[in-house]
């Protein structure tokens, strides 16, 4: 690893030199030397050291305690004050700032090498600890939306289930046997629905606690895709291109992982379009490049929309009334990462979708 870089902010020029002197022997990386409170906020945007050692009175208007403050609110960094002043008003006004040290002058290498490695592991402490709270925030707002559309999903084919079942305290005669065909296999319908949101459910808790794995093998990929493609094929039409594989070539994939990237985009391609517009599936290899391309003709996706399209729970502001949980796309996004891939999405309201996904090979 690299050495931690300071930045230096000290105005008589001799101590500044003996500073960076000093910390190059400690074996500390120097950013840079400035004199004033101004150039130390410019030298902190540009350079991003990860410790600011500070003198209080400097060169300018502003003093080193001003920016000390500024440096803090606005970048989060570390900063420690280097004075020759440690009356109790100079203390007093440093308080402000929250520091992560005070060196008095003249000091010696040891007590500037003890109070860096403190503020640097004190900041680090610091950002973990901001870092688990930001994760449990987004946790618990995770778990009140799964709540919310859990209860909200399941309650349509609960119902139909319920009705379907019903169906049994009926005589025969009571129903056609169209009829009950047709409350049966929305009750199947629905089990379906119920599922694949439980499957969802778990696949999100599987990324999310990292137990998601990557474990590429030797996949028959046009057979894999004739195979996933088919069951869409009753209601849109499947125009589906090849480039560059061929008919029987295995190539090293993770089975599982493709096989939610490609369920998932073509669920939505379905559901998003009216029934009987085609659905376009594109493959094609160039070099170690492999490419997934699938096109709608539905809804489409509003520009404003397409920048959370990838947030789990997250759904457009068009779907209207077509089910859903938001977690189709935050599921994708997760396996095309696993396999070191990208996705992008082009779209506009009522011109269809198409959505590409390359992955390295």
């Amino acid at each position: 690893m690299p050495p931690p870089q300071i930045l230096v902010v000290e105005d008589e020029t001799v101590i500044a030199l003996d500073i960076e002197e000093s910390l190059i022997r400690l074996g500390y990386g120097v950013t840079t030397v400035v004199a004033s409170a101004a150039a130390a906020l410019t030298a902190v945007a540009e350079r991003q050291p990860d410790l600011v050692l500070m003198d209080i009175h400097l060169q300018g208007e502003q003093t080193g305690v001003a920016a000390a403050v500024q440096i803090r609110q606005d970048y989060q960094l570390p900063v420690v004050f280097l004075t020759a002043h440690a009356d109790a008003a100079t203390l007093a006004q440093v308080k402000s700032a929250e520091p992560f040290g005070y060196i008095v002058k003249p000091f010696d290498l040891r007590d500037l090498s003890v109070t860096i490695e403190i503020a640097l592991s004190r900041y680090q402490a610091e950002a973990s600890v901001k870092r688990a709270l930001e994760q449990e925030q987004t946790l618990n707002q995770m778990k009140s939306q799964f709540v919310s559309i859990v209860s909200h999903e399941f309650r349509n084919p609960l119902s139909a289930v319920l009705f379907s079942l019903d169906l049994l305290d009926y005589p025969p005669e009571a129903f056609s046997p169209e009829k009950r065909h047709g409350y049966i296999q929305r009750a199947k319908a629905a089990v379906e629905r119920m599922n694949q949101l439980l499957e969802d459910v778990l696949v999100m808790g599987e990324t999310e606690s990292r137990c998601f794995d990557h474990h590429p093998q030797p996949l028959p990929l046009l057979a894999f895709c004739q195979e996933l493609i088919q069951p869409f094929g009753a209601t849109h039409p499947m125009q589906v291109e090849v480039t560059g594989i061929g008919m029987g070539e295995q190539i090293k994939l993770d089975e599982r992982l493709l096989r939610h990237i490609l369920t998932n985009l073509l669920s939505n391609a379905v559901k998003y379009s009216p029934v009987g517009s085609p659905i376009q599936f594109r493959l094609s290899r160039q070099a170690n490049q492999l490419s997934f391309q699938i096109q709608n003709q539905g809804i489409g996706i509003d520009k404003a929309d397409q920048a959370r399209l990838f947030d789990s729970f997250y759904r457009g502001n068009n779907v209207g009334t077509v089910p859903g949980t938001g977690l189709g796309l935050a599921i994708v996004k997760q396996c095309v990462e696993l396999h070191q891939g990208q996705i992008k999405v082009e779209s506009q309201p009522g011109m269809g979708a198409t959505f590409t996904v390359t992955l390295e090979l």
